[in-house]
C-alpha cells in the first residue's frame, strides 16, 4: 500500500515537475503521450474493470446505471476542470483553458480522489484472482500527462511557488482517494455496496476521458498511422500486463 502510495505520488509530481523545468516542451509529443495513455485507460477498463464489476451478482443489476452516473459525473467535472483530465491546454483561440484556478483545482482533485479509490485492498470482487498493478499502471499513465497538463495551464496564472504547491496538492489526490477508502471500509463506515457504486462511477469516469481523447486524436476524422499505432501499442501492453500480472 505504501508502494503504491508513493508510485501514485512520485509520478504525478515528477511529470508536473517536468513541465515545470522545461518550458519549451513540444505540444505534438505531449499528444502522442495523452493517446498511448488513453488508449491503455480505454483497455483496462473494458479488460480489467467492467468484468469484474458486472461478475459481482449483487451489485451487476444496477451497475450499469452507476456506470452512466460515472460518466456524467465525469462531464460536470470537465466543465470545472476545462478538461485537463484528457490533456485540455488550450481552448480553440489558442488562449489558456478558462475557469478559475480553484475551480480547476476542485475538479481535478475530485477526479483524482475516486480514482485512488479503485486501488483499495478491497478487491472489486471477492476473489477476483487478477492483482490491482495493472489498474496501478493505468491511473499512472492517466496521471502523469494530466499533472503535465495542470502545470502548463497554472504557469499561465501563477508564479512558481503557487504552481509547486498546487501540483503537490494533486499529486496527493489519489494516493488519498486510496487510503481514505480502506480505513472508511475497514471502520464500517462504508460496505461492500458502497465500494461497488463508487467503482462503478470510476469506470464511467475512465470510459468518458478515454474516449474523448480517442475522439479528440482524429480530428475531422482523418486517418493518421503513427496514431494508430500508438493505440494498438498501448491496447497490446493492456492485455499483455492483464493476464501476465
Amino acid at each position: 500500500m505504501m508502494l503504491h502510495f508513493l508510485l501514485l505520488f512520485l509520478a504525478a509530481f515528477g511529470a508536473g515537475l517536468l513541465a515545470l523545468l522545461i518550458p519549451g516542451w513540444k505540444e505534438k509529443s505531449f499528444k502522442l503521450g495523452l493517446i498511448f495513455a488513453g488508449a491503455y485507460l480505454f483497455a483496462i477498463t473494458i479488460l480489467h474493470i467492467l468484468p469484474e464489476l458486472f461478475a459481482d451478482q449483487n451489485s451487476a443489476y444496477y451497475m450499469g446505471l452507476y456506470i452512466l452516473l460515472g460518466f456524467l459525473l465525469q462531464q460536470i467535472l470537465n466543465f470545472m476542470s476545462s478538461g485537463i483530465e484528457h490533456g485540455h491546454i488550450h481552448d480553440h483561440g489558442g488562449q489558456s483553458v478558462g475557469n478559475s484556478v480553484w475551480t480547476l483545482m476542485i475538479g481535478l482533485f475530485l477526479h483524482a480522489f475516486l480514482e485512488g479509490t479503485l486501488l483499495s485492498k478491497q478487491p472489486m470482487l471477492a476473489g477476483h484472482h487478477h492483482g490491482s498493478e495493472t489498474l496501478l499502471i493505468g491511473i499512472i499513465l492517466h496521471k502523469m500527462p494530466e499533472a503535465f497538463a495542470l502545470v502548463a495551464v497554472l504557469m499561465t496564472r501563477m508564479k512558481k511557488p503557487g504552481v509547486l504547491l498546487l501540483l503537490i496538492f494533486f499529486s496527493l489526490a489519489s494516493p488519498l482517494g486510496m487510503i481514505s477508502t480502506d480505513l472508511l471500509y475497514d471502520q464500517e463506515v462504508i460496505g461492500r455496496g458502497t465500494l461497488n457504486i463508487l467503482f462503478g462511477l470510476v469506470a464511467g469516469g475512465f470510459l468518458h476521458i478515454s474516449t474523448i481523447i480517442f475522439f479528440e486524436s482524429s480530428p475531422q476524422h482523418r486517418f493518421q498511422l503513427h496514431k494508430l499505432l500508438i493505440i494498438l501499442l498501448a491496447s497490446g501492453l493492456a492485455i499483455l500486463t492483464e493476464f501476465i500480472i
